[in-house]
């Protein structure tokens, strides 16, 4: 996340890095993290990385102009970090402005609140049929319990048409 500061590149973490700071922790293979980008900036930005990491710049730019997702490959390590390209729909705009910081791994980065951890878990286990998803999106709710938008949440439940998990979450959660 430093390299993407040092470049000017807003961005956040999402998935499950986002369901680990508002629920229970699982481990993870990967980190999802929504950036919002340029041309120059995110070339800057692939050239930062040196040779420590794998990286397409040729997937990167086709991602940026589609809005869809590229990564990069921790080579000693083998983690990958999964950047996605901010979409320009409404709820990906809004989801981005409502970034919280948080103090991790020794330093305040940028995730996404649990409001939208949870539509976004609930959106993902919607496309693939995942229960995992779901219950990532359940953990989120059942600890931010007390502190949820619950209004924010049914808004773009019905705007995602994801309304359905929604109201099942909120009955396994009480």
């Amino acid at each position: 996340m430093s390299k993407l500061d040092e470049c000017g590149i807003p961005y956040m973490i999402t998935g499950s890095f986002a369901s680990n700071i508002h629920g229970l922790p699982r481990a993870t293979q990967d980190a999802d993290v929504i950036i919002e980008a340029e041309e120059r900036t995110l070339e800057r930005f692939l050239e930062s990385l040196g040779q420590a990491f794998y990286r397409s710049k040729e997937a990167a730019m086709d991602a940026l102009a589609r809005e869809q997702m590229f990564n990069v490959v921790h080579l000693e390590t083998g983690f990958k970090v999964d950047l996605i390209i901010r979409k320009s729909r409404p709820f990906s705009r809004m989801e981005f402005s409502r970034r919280q910081p948080a103090f991790y791994l020794g330093a305040n980065r940028w995730f996404a609140t649990a409001e939208d951890t949870i539509l976004a878990k609930l959106e993902w286990s919607k496309a693939s049929g995942s229960e995992r998803q779901f219950n990532d999106a359940l953990n989120v709710a059942k600890l931010q319990r007390d502190n949820l938008d619950r209004p924010y949440l049914e808004k773009w439940a019905k705007e995602l048409s994801i309304m359905d998990l929604l109201e099942i979450l909120f009955k396994e959660m009480d």
